[in-house]
């Protein structure tokens, strides 16, 4: 007879504790294709086409954890655990680490934000990046502006962070993020600060951001890691600075969107040229801008069926002790998409990029983000088959 009070006092103890640690989200994203590249050098000025196996075309393969907890009076602890690899050989990407993506805790509340700390993503892409094709479900990977010198498309993360974002008041939203450097002695080397705003009112939406890094890629310890095999920082300077605006209106099954950002780097060493854990050196130190005007647009052609494009005109400057060009890329973004289920949809895109203005520095053959080699020529031109699936 007292074994059934006992017993029900526990189930609404154990009830009790289960409502209040809320829920864990296991969540994922898979895409693979079949790229053909008109040109990929090999040797000297010797290219050649290829046919490749291909993995992350549109958005990069990722697995992670996503939690709350619910602490009553609207304040929340949030985390996210998210591991990025390649399905054509299952490696680990972000330099082999498991939780390359993001690995950060907080605290969450419904009318002030969230602060979280650990590595995340800096203003610039959580504000402005859905501005542009490049990092969306709608252009990805490959349609990145040249080198993904603006980090539009996620080219690198930001390690030892701290980042306030606000909640939505009546569309409109901002924060901000700071990454340490970790060094005693050397607080500025190596770190970083970024901050954005969006606002959204009916059809139209805008952002804008600014980010900073001093020292990029100088050192492992700082917010962004600099070793041989992180392949996280596409670029090794004395200063990076990136910033934008862009601004996308709907009409009806239609989307149009204009997006500007200025990169600029001083001293600029080495620069990434298909893969960050090997990057190429400008041979002395370099003063590098980047100038990059989008045009996109994204259209509805029926619920299941949506084609995108983005044309991007990227205005570049290199000057160093031994020259001074002014190199220029043109690039005709494409996508077709067709969705097979909520979760799971194939496509097919193509994408032409043409540099001009380079000859005799690092930047002269072209290089589709994502396609992994430089071309041989100032020319190159991708297309992709593939599938992407979601749980």
């Amino acid at each position: 007879m007292k074994i059934k009070p006992l017993f029900l006092a526990s189930a609404a103890m154990w009830a009790t504790v289960a409502h209040a640690q809320s829920s864990v989200t296991l969540y994922g994203l898979l895409d693979a294709g079949v790229t053909y590249t008109n040109n990929q050098h090999v040797s000297g000025s010797t290219g050649h086409s290829n046919v490749q196996a291909t993995a992350g075309n549109l958005n990069s393969d990722r697995w992670g954890l996503r939690g709350s907890e619910d602490l009553g009076a609207g304040m929340s602890a949030i985390f996210t655990l998210e591991s990025g690899f390649s399905i054509t050989n299952g490696k680990l990407s972000q330099g082999g680490r498991l939780f390359g993506r993001q690995a950060w805790v907080g605290l969450a509340n419904d009318q002030y934000g969230s602060v979280t700390l650990g590595r995340q993503y800096d203003s610039v892409v959580d504000y402005l990046a859905p501005m542009s094709l490049t990092g969306t479900l709608y252009g990805g990977t490959q349609f990145a502006h040249p080198f993904d010198n603006d980090n539009l498309d996620n080219a690198f993360r930001v390690d030892n962070a701290i980042k306030y974002s606000s909640a939505n008041y009546r569309g409109l939203k901002f924060g901000g993020v700071y990454g340490f450097s970790n060094q005693p002695g050397a607080f500025a080397d190596n770190r970083l600060y970024s901050l954005g705003a969006s606002y959204t009112a009916g059809p139209l939406s805008a952002a804008a951001g600014y980010m900073e890094i001093n020292q990029p890629g100088a050192n492992s310890t700082g917010a962004v890691d600099g070793t041989s095999t992180s392949a996280d920082a596409p670029f090794t300077a004395q200063r990076q600075r990136v910033w934008g605006a862009g601004a996308n209106y709907s009409i009806g099954a239609a989307t149009v969107g204009l997006v500007w950002t200025q990169t600029k780097l001083d001293n600029a060493t080495t620069i990434s040229t298909g893969s960050a854990s090997s990057p190429t050196k400008f041979g002395s130190a370099s003063d590098l801008s980047f100038n990059n005007y989008e045009l996109n647009a994204r259209y509805n052609v029926t619920p299941a069926w949506r084609i995108s494009s983005a044309y991007t005109f990227t205005d570049g400057h290199l000057s160093n002790a031994a020259t001074s060009v002014r190199p220029k890329w043109n690039q005709i973004s494409l996508l077709s998409d067709y969705s097979l289920s909520k979760r799971t949809d194939i496509y097919l895109e193509g994408v032409y990029q043409h540099v001009n203005g380079a000859s005799g520095t690092v930047l002269n053959g072209a290089l589709i983000n994502g396609i992994g080699t430089q071309s041989a020529t100032n020319t190159q031109v991708a297309v992709t088959a593939g599938i992407r699936t979601r749980f």
